[in-house]
């Protein structure tokens, strides 16, 4: 009888600690809230239409058909919607954008969800890939793993993955400077790591956040200048490397 009790014992003691797990697993991959402007942006404008597909964001331009596609992989546990403003913007400058769910809003679950994009829109002749955060350095390792099939890289408050070094391949890299994440972007290992000819579009007075359209970034510094100054300031920058593309 003890040992039933014993063995008891330990078989709830185990459940209670499982449940307890993946309690707070489920607590941690909640996504981050979403702002009013993320979702009004799930709309067609006069300069670009949209359609949604299984999570799948997509925005064409409205005009001459596009031989340029941007892929956006989101940030770790943001909500694609979180960059449909950017991207839409995007659309609007001539280039086709997609933003592209992931797993519990983890890319690094599907490293290779830029695959199908780049398989549906065979239109397209110069692809590039990236995203904020996680989702830029998921990008990487996308290209890394498919070499030949992409010419561009856009990280967003981000890092590379891999050794990118020796790709013949564009590359841009923006970041806030009140972004915690900042020794991580220019460290000289990390830095190494992408071509030496990369751009870097340093956003004074912007943070981790203000990236996208969420809100909830845990250990983030408070922006000095508005969201939208950010975005322009990055959306600039990813549009000037579409731009050396569609001219190739």
């Amino acid at each position: 009888m003890t040992r039933r009790r014993v063995l008891r014992g330990l078989l709830l003691g185990a459940a209670t600690i499982l449940v307890v797990l993946v309690g707070v697993f489920v607590w941690w991959v909640q996504p981050q809230p979403l702002l009013p402007q993320a979702t009004a942006a799930l709309a067609s404008t006069p300069g670009a239409a949209f359609t949604e597909d299984n999570g799948r964001l997509t925005y064409t331009p409205v005009g001459p058909p596009p031989t340029v596609g941007l892929v956006l992989y989101p940030g770790g546990k943001v909500p694609p919607a979180a960059y449909a403003p950017q991207a839409r913007e995007i659309a609007e400058a001539g280039y086709l954008a997609v933003v592209v769910p992931v797993p519990l809003n983890l890319a690094v679950f599907d490293i290779d969800a830029a695959q199908g994009v780049i398989d549906d829109h065979p239109e397209i002749a110069h692809w590039v890939v990236g995203g904020h955060s996680l989702g830029g350095s998921m990008a990487a390792q996308f290209i890394d793993s498919h070499p030949g099939e992409v010419e561009g890289l856009v990280l967003w408050a981000s890092y590379s993955a891999a050794d990118l070094s020796a790709v013949d391949l564009e590359v841009v890299s923006a970041y806030g400077t009140l972004d915690p994440g900042v020794p991580s972007f220019t460290s000289p290992a990390n830095v190494a790591k992408l071509p030496s000819d990369a751009a870097f579009r340093v956003v004074e007075g912007g943070n981790h956040e203000q990236i996208g359209w969420y809100t909830g970034q845990p250990n983030d510094l408070p922006a000095t200048i508005p969201r939208v100054d950010q975005q322009a300031q990055v959306i600039d920058a990813t549009v000037s490397l579409l731009e050396k593309l569609a001219g190739e």
